[in-house]
């Protein structure tokens, strides 16, 4: 992978992480869910990967660590899915990239939400429609961003290089 390559790659992620992360707090809004509670939860499962499961103890309060913990695990979870889906997304035309983005997010959401319970059990109260739909954005706008970048740098209107 190019240089201009792996910052697009770099960016496109984290592009696709935050656009995910506020369609699940509108989610979270939409159906009457708490949003900052349910986030400060999120925050201490996530966190709880590294921290413990002592962190899943604790009360809706905000703490820097908790939240640091959390925001680097989302963030590398969702490079190294930009990196994963690179190679593909960089050959798709915009339609069939917003086809497989869905798909990949979905990938992603049995990867993160039944396959990673395995190991994190406490993951499991986390799954849902809203988290369901959230990844499903995320796979989109990853491999819309991709497909868009990439076919920008070759100079094309987005079609498959």
């Amino acid at each position: 992978m190019t240089r201009p390559a792996a910052v697009a790659c770099a960016l496109a992620a984290f592009v696709a992480g935050t656009v995910a992360t506020a369609a699940q707090m509108l989610l979270w809004w939409l159906e009457a869910t708490p949003v900052i509670d349910t986030l400060l939860r999120d925050a201490r499962l996530t966190a709880a990967i590294v921290m413990g499961r002592g962190v899943l103890d604790e009360g809706a309060a905000w703490r820097w660590d908790v939240m640091a913990w959390a925001t680097l695990i989302h963030f590398g979870l969702s490079l190294l899915y930009a990196l994963i889906a690179w190679p593909v997304a960089r050959r798709l035309a915009p339609v069939p990239a917003t086809l497989v983005g869905a798909a990949y997010g979905l990938a992603i959401y049995a990867v993160n939400l039944y396959g990673f319970t395995w190991l994190f059990p406490w993951f499991a109260v986390a799954r849902g429609g809203a988290t369901l739909l959230a990844h499903v954005v995320f796979g989109v706008t990853l491999l819309g961003l991709c497909t868009a970048w990439c076919a920008r740098r070759a100079g094309t209107a987005g079609g498959p290089r």
